[in-house]
């Protein structure tokens, strides 16, 4: 039997998540401790340190199981997507805050007063999580303190519609490996963020998407709206039918163009198209 996926299950030799228990091998099993990010977004590292490779990235009022602290570090599993890796143990809080809504835009502002001119102002990415306990004026004040625009929040979990349209806001966005915010993303990112916007559970990883989402289509099926075409270690958005809307590297932003154009230059690098998948 293969062994579990270390992206998706938490274990090393000194210690591992007790549902691995008589799966893998560890001197120690723990159940953890559920913590709740507090910070806006915070950087899923595979490794205890801030030069170490970001994974992915978690957003405010995401649960983490916490397996270790250790030298200002957690080792944790992300409840929503099942992703494990390290952050920075400032990052979390003990106390949850039961979410009531999340940011419906890119990205919005939180201010200190119900005022779009007070300073500090901080950002909170598409997707996080926040709990809400009056509103003043347009804004909405937060549980952890400082207002955010009203209508730039949504009852929590209420997403639908085109995740089309949600990938093309982020047109431009800087490409980044392991984002998953309006600072900058990665092509899996793209589609999580897109996906999870509309309702639509979607794993972190390309491999992983390609392996879970929607339906594959024959070779030679004409593409549409919505499609999901993945390569080895790249997945791109059918924007419609001959344009594909994709992080990449050689643009280093999101970008549209013609899906023939991106498909003759990646295949020039070896990497052929592994599948085409349709919800």
């Amino acid at each position: 039997m293969p062994n579990p996926d270390k992206r998706l299950n938490a274990y090393k030799p000194e210690l591992a998540e007790q549902a691995l228990k008589g799966r893998v091998e560890a001197t120690a099993f723990t159940a953890g401790v559920a913590k709740q990010i507090r910070t806006a977004v915070a950087s899923v590292r595979r490794q205890p340190a801030d030069t170490a490779a970001q994974l992915t990235e978690a957003l405010m009022g995401d649960v983490a199981q916490v397996f270790e602290e250790k030298d200002g570090w957690a080792w944790i599993k992300l409840k929503s997507d099942s992703y494990v890796g390290y952050v920075a143990a400032e990052a979390l809080r003990a106390e949850k805050l039961p979410p009531t809504h999340e940011v419906a835009m890119p990205s919005t502002i939180v201010y200190p007063k119900a005022d779009l001119k007070t300073q500090p102002a901080t950002m909170l990415p598409m997707l996080a999580q926040v709990t809400v306990i009056a509103l003043e004026k347009d804004y909405a004040l937060l549980a952890s303190g400082g207002y955010v625009f009203a209508t730039h929040l949504r009852p929590l979990h209420s997403g639908a519609g085109d995740y089309v349209d949600i990938a093309e806001r982020f047109l431009f966005t800087p490409y980044y490996w392991g984002g998953k915010t309006i600072r900058g993303l990665d092509c899996s990112g793209l589609v999580q963020v897109a996906l999870n916007a509309v309702g639509k559970p979607c794993l972190r990883d390309s491999d992983m998407q390609e392996q879970t989402l929607g339906q594959t289509l024959p070779p030679g099926a004409k593409l549409r709206r919505g499609d999901l075409v993945f390569w080895d270690g790249h997945v791109g958005i059918m924007a419609d039918e001959t344009n594909l809307l994709h992080a990449n590297g050689f643009h280093m932003m999101v970008a549209i163009e013609p899906f023939k154009q991106a498909a003759d230059r990646i295949g020039a690098t070896g990497k052929a198209i592994t599948s085409v998948k349709r919800f």
